[in-house]
């Protein structure tokens, strides 16, 4: 496995950088289990003073971690920018709130005989974070914020292309005070994540990623018995009715399907209009995916960055071209493509029957799905016909219904109004194919603890 920077803007390459040798994982895991035991007896007020700190770095020097973002992963500045900022926030939300989050919590019992019962939360151990180059610091952060702030220590995998990044996180966590081995990347072959996963202190795989690396790390994980959590992608359904705003429902449209190059697995994929305004919707969409300038992500003109690779860009075309084969429409927006780069102009594909492939497949970059629907209950059906269940968006003047609506989708995150976002006070995650558990807030901190039940009872007490 090669880690490397290329620039998306150039295709040009930066820097390589080698795998890490065995020795290097094996001293990492020493140093990550010896940390281990005794950052879990460090208080919540030590550990919050460094996740505390973590943020103020970012927040302080955001421009040079956002410019890293850009160079390697080619996302616009200020979305590089945004990112950076949402991680700060990420490591100060569990600076200020991991403790009540983790609060021994009192059970009610049947009867005086089964005692004073209550469950305590500890930490497992070493855990392994292997993470996707889309957001590259988000990703991490959280991860590695609530699971610190937890007790726990963790080793990095991250993605091969945003090795700089990588690299920039691990130095984070050092100037934040974290002791030594409580966080460590690595540029790690397959096997050697093999051999991390099946090591006896590593307690736990937190995944983000491809569906194909989520049942190969997923496959390893249960053969050891470990606990993992996985976030594979999604295809969100953009649903619109017929009595929504549509001037404001097409700007988020525009905007929740390009953002990041449309490579989020949260992008607004597949635009589901009710029959009553499905050609008004599909022509302010058309006109606004127009508006969009490729170009220098560094300039803040830019409003479509290049996509991460250009093996992005040539897979992608691949799928288009095979939608198409099976028989759907492709429209290519005819935007300027600048002379060099990972661009990829946006295309919108229409009449996607049911037997066709690519109904049922990711499209991780400028690619819209877009349907018809007959009524409400249409639009619901064709949400729901996917192998995906991560977000999603309703968008109705109704607030009522729009909610209504949201509760027969089948995914874990439903937004009226507004596409699918990522904030640090909410929680992330999905079903079906999408993958398990979920990130951030109580439910992200409590994934990788043991609930302990402690029960006090009267030595007199009977069986």
């Amino acid at each position: 496995m090669a880690y490397a920077t290329i620039n998306p803007f150039t295709n040009e390459q930066i820097k390589t950088f080698p795998n890490s040798t065995d020795s290097e994982v094996d001293a990492a895991l020493d140093a990550a289990h010896a940390a281990f035991l005794s950052w879990r007896e460090t208080s919540f007020a030590e550990r919050a003073k460094v996740m505390q700190k973590a943020a103020d770095i970012l927040r302080r020097d955001s421009e040079k971690y956002s410019a890293l973002l850009t160079l390697e992963m080619g996302k616009l500045i200020s979305e590089a920018r945004a990112e950076t900022e949402l991680s700060a926030a990420i490591f100060e939300y569990y600076a200020k709130n991991a403790e009540k989050l983790l609060a021994p919590e009192s059970l009610p019992v049947a009867s005086k005989d089964e005692g004073r019962a209550r469950i305590i939360f500890q930490p497992l151990g070493i855990l392994l974070a292997v993470e996707p180059w889309n957001f590259p610091f988000y990703q991490v952060a959280r991860i590695i914020a609530p699971q610190l702030s937890a007790g726990n220590t963790v080793v990095l995998k991250h993605a091969s292309n945003v090795p700089q990044c990588a690299e920039a996180m691990d130095r984070l966590m050092i100037e934040a005070g974290l002791p030594k081995g409580g966080f460590r990347n690595l540029y790690p072959t397959h096997d050697q994540v093999s051999r991390i996963i099946a090591d006896h202190r590593v307690r736990g795989v937190a995944l983000t990623g491809s569906e194909g690396a989520g049942a190969k790390v997923a496959s390893g994980a249960g053969a050891a018995l470990k606990k993992s959590t996985m976030e594979l992608g999604g295809s969100d359904a953009f649903i619109v009715l017929e009595d929504a705003d549509l001037e404001k429902t097409i700007k988020w449209a525009v905007f929740g399907r390009h953002w990041n190059a449309g490579q989020v697995c949260v992008s607004a994929k597949r635009m589901i209009v009710v029959d009553k305004v499905y050609d008004a919707f599909a022509k302010g969409y058309r006109e606004g995916v127009a508006k969009l300038k490729m170009g220098d992500p560094m300039d803040p003109s830019t409003t479509l960055a290049p996509l991460s690779s250009q093996g992005a860009v040539n897979d992608l075309k691949k799928q288009v071209e095979g939608a198409v084969a099976a028989g759907a429409k492709a429209e290519e927006i005819p935007l300027p493509l600048p002379n060099a780069g990972a661009f990829f102009r946006p295309v919108i594909l229409s009449d996607v029957a049911h037997d066709n492939p690519a109904r049922r497949e990711e499209f991780f970059g400028p690619v819209t799905l877009l349907f018809r629907a007959k009524d409400e209950a249409d639009a619901i059906r064709i949400a729901n016909d996917s192998p995906y269940g991560l977000g999603g968006s309703v968008f109705t003047r109704d607030e009522a219904r729009g909610e209504a609506v949201a509760a027969q989708i089948e995914t874990g995150m439903v937004y009226v109004n507004h596409p699918t976002m990522v904030k640090a006070d909410l929680p992330f995650g999905g079903v079906l194919r999408s993958g398990y558990g979920r990130e951030l807030i109580g439910l992200g901190i409590k994934e990788f603890v043991n609930a302990k039940l402690i029960d006090v009872v009267d030595i007199d007490a009977p069986f």
